[in-house]
């Protein structure tokens, strides 16, 4: 870790409401209580203002990706919202740009399948949501889909399956990011027991 973090979850219409809130209440009690460094959370949206998800639950969008300040790790949620994502030239084009400058990008659910639109996971393992495996596998081929993972991580990339595994997902990045311990204080202070395999 750098002397400071940034972390930017990308929010939009139609985005699942829990592949935002989770890894946000994850990265954020880590934030507040637990890092060793200044951590920084914010939305991006397309534009500033309000998106509404999918189950009608209105966000405010921080800032645009032409407002933004440089990022360290970005969260690109899934939802019916992905769809459109997939084929927006501007957005895909912005997230190559992230990869392009180190920024670790991660996933949640169908998130994964707008970084294959972008050409990000060529060659790579990835899983999504159970329902979207075959889905990933149409959009790029030479993806390794690993459809039972909770989470994959493949260096500058990782992907987590849906909804609820993007909660697995941020307590690894903690892991990642600040060690064993500080996941496990995380885990702790919000009360979210491993789940039993």
């Amino acid at each position: 870790m750098g002397s400071s973090l940034t972390i930017g979850v990308f929010v939009f219409e139609e985005a699942e409401e829990l592949d935002v809130v989770g890894p946000w209440e994850v990265l954020g009690f880590w934030g507040a209580h637990i890092a060793t460094v200044p951590v920084r959370l914010l939305t991006i949206g397309r534009e500033e203002g309000w998106v509404r998800c999918a189950k009608g639950l209105r966000l405010a969008v921080d800032h645009s990706p032409a407002t933004a300040p440089a990022l360290d790790v970005l969260v690109h949620p899934g939802g019916d919202g992905t769809r459109p994502l997939k084929d927006d030239s501007t957005h895909l084009d912005w997230l190559r740009e992230l990869h392009h400058q180190g920024v670790l990008l991660t996933s949640v659910c169908t998130g994964s399948l707008v970084l294959a639109a972008a050409g990000l996971l060529r060659n790579r393992p990835a899983t999504t949501h159970r329902n979207h495996a075959d889905g990933l596998a149409r959009i790029d081929g030479t993806i390794e889909v690993r459809a039972t993972a909770r989470y994959v991580d493949d260096g500058d990339v990782v992907t987590s399956a849906g909804v609820s595994a993007g909660i697995d997902m941020a307590f690894h990045l903690v892991e990642r990011l600040d060690g064993a311990e500080a996941a496990a204080e995380v885990r702790r202070g919000v009360q979210y027991d491993r789940p039993v395999s």
